[in-house]
């Protein structure tokens, strides 16, 4: 399994809106996302608020390049929030399980 970490620093101003998003659009699209065996998301926190996480759990390699694409190193982005983002940054990882 393959663990995805999104994580997204809004515009300045912007961020009630693409809370808004998150929560209304990006969550519910990335929990039914097939190949997704699990979604944690993140929300700011007092001295972070600007900043949103995902902690995407992936059945496979395979199962993340048909959502994402060959390029699993470039975000998935949905046209209402590309104008809300200021900077994106993605790493991934195998899974542990212990």
């Amino acid at each position: 399994m393959i663990i995805r970490i999104f994580q997204v620093v809004t515009r300045p101003g912007k961020e009630e809106e693409f809370g808004k998003f998150f929560h209304e659009t990006a969550i519910p699209l990335m929990k039914g996302t097939r190949g997704i065996v699990q979604v944690i998301p993140g929300a700011p926190r007092l001295d972070t608020p600007r900043e949103f996480s995902f902690v995407m759990v992936w059945e496979s390699l395979e199962a993340l390049k048909a959502f994402v694409g060959d390029d699993i190193s470039s975000p998935h982005i949905d046209p209402m929030e590309a104008e809300l983002v200021e900077s994106r940054s993605i790493k991934h990882y195998d899974l542990v399980e212990g």
